[in-house]
C-alpha cells in the first residue's frame, strides 16, 4: 500500500512522474478519447508553470540547456537540493522529466499552513466531500445506519490505484483490465490517468480511521463508504479506450454480478461518446440495458457541454438508465441557490438529465503523477487530494447514494430506485428544469419514501436491440494502431467483424465471455479469475520502488513488440486490416480541472 512506503510521499509521486513521462514518451498505439469527465478542448495558449528541477551528480548544465531549448527559462539555483527552479509550458514537463542529467521535476506550488477545522475534507470548502455528504443527505443516512454495505458497485473505467481512502479492507475487487496496459503487469488493474481513482472516491472511498465526525471533520468519505468498488479497467495513461472495450466490461459485470461472493447492484459510467444513432439500435445502450434489466442499477454522466451533439453522452441518452448532470451548490447545503453549470450537457429536449448532484470543483483522491495530476497542476488541493469538476464526479455521487438506497431495501428493481430517486429529488428554483431534470438528489428523502410498485415505477420506453452499428456508437472519435491506421467498420480491437444479432443474443444470455476470453478471443488472461479478487492484488509489492522504476517503465519496454502476434494479434494491427484517416481527439479541458470552475464569489 502507498501508505506503507517508506519514503516521503513526494519521493515515491517524483518516480510515478518520472516513470509516467518514460511511458508516455514510448507510446505508439493512437486511440480515441472517451469524455471522461470532461469538455471538449479548446484552442488556448500554451500554459506556463513553475518547476523546481533536481539534477544528477555530474549533469552539468545540460538540464539548464534542455529547459531553455524547449522554450523556458531557467530561474535561480537551489543549492540545498542540488537543483533550480524553471518556467516552462505545462505540455513539455513529460519532456524534461526524462531528458539526461535530470534527476526529478516537481511543481512549484505554494504552501499553505494548515487550520484546525478548515481542513480540504472540511464542510467550509464547498468542495470536499464532507460538504457533498452534507447536501445529499449522505450523513443522515450514516447515521441512520445506512452506508452502502453489502452493495458492490462496479466502476468501468480508467482504473484505481491503492492510495490512501481505498486501501480499507475490501474496500477495491479487481475484475478484468480490458485496457491498452492489460499485457503489462505492472500497470495491470491501476489508473495512470486519474480519473478512475477520483471516481472511486467519490462513490465509496473511506479512511482507515473511521467516517468522518464533528471532532474529525477532516476525515475522508465517499457517499456510500461501506460499499465495495469493482475495478473493472477499460482505459489506459492516456484515458483511452474503443467502444468494443467498453461493450466486453459491461458484459463481464453482467455475467459476474453475482460470482465469487460478489453482489454487483450499481454499475456507475462517468464517461461517454458523441455516438447519436437510434438508442434502440446502438450496441452500447442495449448493453447498459441487459444490466438494467439483470437488477442492475446503471449510473451514466450526462456529458458536458454537449460532447459534439445536443444529446446526452452516449449511453446516457438511453431513457431507461439513469443519466445524471451536475450542479453546483454555492457552497451551501440548502439548495434554493443551487444551479447547474452552463457546461453540464441539457440533452436535446426530448432525452434529458434524470437528477443532478454536486458536481463542481470536487474534492477527491488524488493519484500522485497521473496524467491529470501531471497536466492540470491547480486541481492539487494537497498530497492526498485533488478537485475536479464534471457529471462524471455527479454521476458518482448517485451511483454511492443508489447503493445506500439498496441496502435499505435490497429487493429493489432498477426501475424503483430510479422512480425513488427522481420522485424525491429537490427542484432548483435558480436553474432551469430541462438541465436539472427532476432536480437535486435528496438521499435522506429517499430513504423515507414509500416502495413504489413494480407497476408504477416500470418506464413505458421500447427496449434496444443492440443490432446496430459498432462503428456509430464510436461517434467521431477512434482508436489507431502504431503505424497511425484507424480502426474503423464494423469490427473490434483485434479486428473481427462485429455481427450485432449474435452478440446481443449471448449478451443477454451471459455466454459472451468464457473464462478470460470473450466472444472467443483472449482479453483478460487468468488474471483477475480466482484468488486475485481477494484483494491480495492490493498487496505492497504493487506500489514498491522496484515497480515503479525507471527498468520498469523504460521505453525499451513499451515498444512495437508489446503488440506482437505473441501477445495479441499482430495481424489485426496492420493497414490490411484497418484502414481510413488519423484522428485528432479531445482531450482534458483546463476549464475543467482549474480554479476557473469557481471562484469565492461563488463560495459567498
Amino acid at each position: 500500500m502507498l501508505g506503507s512506503d517508506p519514503r516521503p510521499a513526494t519521493t515515491l509521486g517524483t518516480r510515478w512522474n518520472s516513470s509516467f513521462a518514460r511511458l508516455i514518451a514510448g507510446l505508439t498505439a493512437m486511440a480515441i478519447v472517451l469524455a471522461f469527465a470532461t469538455t471538449p478542448a479548446r484552442a488556448e495558449p500554451e500554459r506556463t508553470v513553475s518547476v523546481i528541477v533536481r539534477e544528477l551528480p555530474s549533469a552539468g548544465d545540460v538540464p539548464e540547456r534542455t529547459v531553455e531549448a524547449l522554450g523556458g527559462s531557467v530561474g535561480p539555483h537551489i543549492g540545498l537540493i542540488d537543483g533550480f527552479v524553471a518556467e516552462l509550458g505545462a505540455s513539455d514537463v513529460p519532456r524534461l522529466k526524462v531528458a539526461p542529467g535530470v534527476y526529478s521535476v516537481t511543481l512549484n506550488r505554494r504552501v499553505r499552513l494548515l487550520q484546525k477545522g478548515n481542513g480540504p475534507q472540511s464542510a467550509g470548502d464547498p468542495g470536499s466531500m464532507t460538504h457533498v455528504n452534507q447536501v445529499v443527505g449522505a450523513e443522515d443516512a450514516w447515521e441512520d445506519g445506512y452506508t452502502g454495505a453489502g452493495v458492490d458497485v462496479a466502476m468501468i473505467d480508467t482504473g484505481v490505484v491503492p492510495v490512501e481512502g481505498l486501501t480499507v479492507a475490501d474496500k477495491v475487487i479487481n475484475g478484468p483490465d480490458i485496457s491498452f496496459e492489460s499485457q503489462i503487469p505492472e500497470l495491470r488493474y491501476l489508473d495512470a490517468y486519474g480519473h478512475g481513482t477520483h471516481v472511486a472516491g467519490i462513490i465509496a472511498g473511506r479512511d482507515a480511521a473511521g467516517l468522518p465526525t464533528k471532532r474529525e471533520p477532516d476525515r475522508f468519505a465517499g457517499v456510500a463508504p461501506g460499499a465495495r468498488i469493482v475495478n473493472v479497467k477499460v482505459a489506459d495513461a492516456g484515458g483511452v479506450t474503443d467502444v468494443s472495450q467498453v461493450l466486453a466490461a459491461i458484459d463481464w459485470v453482467v455475467q459476474h454480478r453475482n460470482s465469487d461472493g460478489l453482489n454487483i447492484r450499481v454499475l456507475n459510467l462517468s464517461f461517454g461518446t458523441d455516438g447519436v444513432q437510434d438508442y434502440r439500435l446502438d450496441p452500447l445502450t442495449y448493453a447498459v440495458e441487459v444490466a438494467w434489466r439483470k437488477g442492475i442499477v446503471v449510473v451514466t454522466a450526462a456529458g458536458n457541454e454537449g460532447f459534439g451533439s445536443a444529446k446526452l453522452n452516449n449511453p446516457a441518452y438511453d431513457p431507461f438508465v439513469m443519466a445524471v448532470g451536475a450542479a453546483d451548490t454555492r457552497g451551501t447545503v440548502r439548495a434554493n441557490d443551487d444551479v447547474v453549470p452552463d457546461w453540464s450537457s441539457r440533452g436535446d429536449g426530448a432525452r434529458n438529465p434524470d437528477l443532478v448532484a454536486p458536481g463542481r470543483s470536487i474534492v477527491s483522491l488524488r493519484n500522485p503523477g497521473s496524467l491529470v495530476d501531471d497536466l492540470h497542476p491547480e486541481g492539487y488541493v494537497s498530497e492526498r487530494f485533488f478537485r475536479g469538476s464534471g457529471t462524471s464526479q455527479a454521476a458518482a455521487v448517485v451511483a454511492g447514494a443508489s447503493a445506500i438506497v439498496l441496502e435499505q431495501r435490497p429487493d429493489l428493481s432498477p426501475d424503483q430506485v430510479k422512480a425513488i430517486l427522481t420522485s424525491t429529488a429537490t427542484s432548483l428554483k435558480k436553474s432551469d428544469p430541462i438541465g436539472q431534470g427532476s432536480g437535486m438528489i435528496d438521499l435522506e428523502a429517499a430513504l423515507r419514501a414509500r416502495t413504489p410498485s413494480a407497476s408504477a415505477a416500470a418506464q413505458p420506453y421500447e427496449p434496444a436491440n443492440g443490432t446496430g452499428s459498432l462503428d456509430a456508437a464510436r461517434g467521431t472519435m477512434r482508436v489507431a494502431d502504431e503505424d497511425g491506421v484507424v480502426l474503423q467498420g464494423e469490427q473490434d480491437i483485434f479486428g473481427t467483424p462485429w455481427d450485432g444479432k449474435t452478440w446481443s443474443e449471448l449478451a443477454w444470455e451471459g455466454k459472451t465471455w468464457s473464462g478470460g476470453d470473450w466472444l472467443g478471443k483472449t482479453w483478460s488472461g487468468g488474471d483477475w479469475s480466482g484468488a486475485s479478487w481477494a484483494g491480495k492484488t492490493w498487496s505492497d509489492a504493487i506500489w514498491s520502488g522496484k515497480t515503479w522504476s525507471g527498468k520498469t517503465w523504460s521505453s525499451e519496454n513499451w515498444t512495437g513488440k508489446t503488440w506482437s502476434g505473441k501477445t495479441w494479434s499482430g495481424k489485426t494491427w496492420s493497414g490490411k486490416t484497418w484502414s481510413g484517416k488519423t484522428w485528432s481527439g479531445k482531450t482534458w479541458s483546463d476549464a475543467v480541472w482549474s480554479g476557473k470552475t469557481w471562484s469565492a464569489a461563488a463560495w459567498s
